[in-house]
C-alpha cells in the first residue's frame, strides 16, 4: 500500500511542480511581452496547452520511476499507456498554438482597416486558409501517433499497406467532391482570386467575402443575410470581383425619355449633382445617349465613387435627382407617345413649336469631357488604352 502511495504523491508533486515552472515562465513571458508582440501573442495563446503538456509529461515521468515494483503488472501499462496518448495530444496542442502565435504575429504586419489594403487582405486569406490546413494536419498526425502506440494497430501495418490501393481508389471516390473543395480552397488562397473583404456579385447578389475557408466560402450579401457557397463555385463559376485591384469603381443610371431632352443641360445637372456630394469620387462624371429608337432615347449617366458601398448611394441619388429635375425643369421630355391631330403651334406645353430657320453652323469639334467615357479627361485616356492599346490610341489621336 505504502508503494502506490509513494507514487500518487510523487504525481501530485510532479503536477504541482510543473504548474509552479509554467506559471513562472508565463508571468516572466508577460511582463517581456509589454514591448514584444510575439511574447503578448504567447501568453494569449499558448500559455494553457504548455500548462497542460508540462503537467502530463512531468505526471507520465513520475509514474514511470516510481513504480518499478509492479514492472510487467497490467495496472502500469495501462495508467503509462493513458499518460502517453495524453502526452501526444497535450504536444500537438502545443505546436498547434504555437503555429497559430507565428501566423497572428505575422498578419499584424499587415493592416486591413486602411484605405489601400488589397495586399493585407490577400497575406490574409493565405494565412487563415493554411492555419486551418495546419491545424488538420497536425491533428491527423496526433491520431496516427496515438493508434501507433497500440501493438494491434502495428501488427494490421502489413496487411493496410497491401490493401492500401483498392482503399486509396475507394476513399478517392468518396471523397472527391471534398478533395475537390480542399484543393479549391488552396487555389483560391494563391491564386489571388478573391480574398476575404473583396466585394462580389455571385448568383445575382451583391456582398462582401466574410469567410473563406477550404471548403466553403461565407459571402455576406448588402442586406446582411449570408450567401454559403462551396469553394469550387469560385473555380468554375464566372463571377464578379470588384475589388481585385482597387475599391474604386464605376457605375450607371440609365433613362428613358422623349427627343426632347436638352441633352447637354441635363449633362450639367449631373456635373452639378457629382460636384455638390461626398460620394463622388472626382474621376468619372459622364452623361451620353446610348440609344434612339422606338420613340424614346436612352440616357446613361456614368459615374464613379471610392467604393461599392458609396456608388450605390451615389446611383440611386442621381436617378433620383434627375428624374426629379426632368419632371419639374423639362416635362416635355418625359416618355410619351406620340398622337398630334390638328395644329401643332398650340399653348399646350406638351405641343411641339413649329421649328424656325436658322443659319446652318458647323458642328463644334470639341467634345465637353463629361459627355466622353474614352476620351477628355486623364482617367478617360487611360481607359481608352487598356481596351485599344497605347501604340493605336495614339495613332487615333493624331
Amino acid at each position: 500500500m505504502q508503494t502506490y502511495l509513494v507514487t500518487a504523491v510523487a504525481a501530485l508533486a510532479a503536477a504541482a511542480v510543473a504548474l509552479l515552472l509554467v506559471e513562472v515562465v508565463h508571468r516572466v513571458t508577460r511582463r517581456l511581452g509589454r514591448r514584444s508582440l510575439l511574447m503578448t501573442e504567447l501568453t494569449d495563446h499558448s500559455h494553457r496547452s504548455f500548462q497542460v503538456a508540462a503537467t502530463v509529461l512531468a505526471v507520465q515521468l513520475a509514474v514511470r520511476f516510481t513504480t518499478g515494483y509492479a514492472i510487467g503488472s497490467p495496472w502500469r501499462k495501462l495508467v503509462l499507456h493513458a499518460l502517453v496518448l495524453a502526452l501526444i495530444a497535450a504536444t500537438a496542442w502545443l505546436v498547434a498554438s504555437l503555429l497559430v502565435v507565428a501566423e497572428d504575429t505575422a498578419l499584424a504586419r499587415f493592416r486591413v482597416d486602411v484605405p489601400n489594403n488589397r495586399h493585407a487582405r490577400r497575406v490574409r486569406t493565405q494565412v487563415v486558409l493554411l492555419r486551418r490546413l495546419t491545424i488538420a494536419v497536425i491533428v491527423v498526425l496526433a491520431l496516427g501517433v496515438m493508434l501507433m502506440t497500440f501493438p494491434a494497430v502495428r501488427g494490421i501495418g502489413a496487411g493496410v499497406l497491401t490493401s492500401a490501393g483498392v482503399v486509396g481508389v475507394v476513399a478517392a471516390l468518396a471523397a472527391q467532391s471534398l478533395l475537390g473543395n480542399v484543393f479549391a480552397g488552396l487555389q483560391l488562397a494563391f491564386s489571388d482570386a478573391v480574398r476575404l473583404d473583396d466585394v462580389v456579385v455571385v448568383e445575382g447578389e451583391w456582398g462582401r467575402v466574410e469567410e473563406l475557408t477550404l471548403s466553403y466560402v461565407v459571402v455576406q450579401i448588402w442586406d446582411d443575410r449570408r450567401l454559403i457557397l462551396p469553394t469550387s463555385y469560385f473555380t468554375s463559376t464566372p463571377f464578379q470581383n470588384w475589388t481585385r485591384t482597387e475599391a474604386a469603381v464605376l457605375g450607371t443610371a440609365e433613362f428613358d425619355l422623349d427627343w426632347a431632352i436638352p441633352v447637354q443641360a441635363m449633362r450639367e445637372e449631373l456635373r452639378r449633382l457629382c460636384e455638390s456630394t461626398e460620394l463622388w469620387d472626382g474621376r468619372v462624371c459622364v452623361l451620353q445617349v446610348t440609344d434612339a429608337t422606338g420613340g424614346l432615347v436612352k440616357v446613361r449617366a456614368l459615374v464613379s465613387a471610392a467604393d461599392a458601398g458609396s456608388l450605390w448611394d451615389l446611383r440611386c441619388l442621381v436617378r433620383e435627382h434627375l428624374v426629379a429635375w426632368v419632371r419639374d425643369q423639362r416635362p416635355t421630355a418625359l416618355p410619351r407617345l406620340r398622337a398630334e391631330v390638328g395644329d401643332t403651334a398650340g399653348p399646350l406645353p406638351w405641343q411641339a413649336p413649329q421649328p424656325r430657320r436658322t443659319a446652318r453652323r458647323r458642328p463644334d469639334t470639341e467634345v465637353p469631357d463629361d459627355a466622353r467615357v474614352f476620351g477628355g479627361s486623364d482617367d478617360g485616356e487611360a481607359r481608352s488604352e487598356v481596351f485599344v492599346g497605347r501604340e493605336e490610341h495614339a495613332e487615333a489621336r493624331r
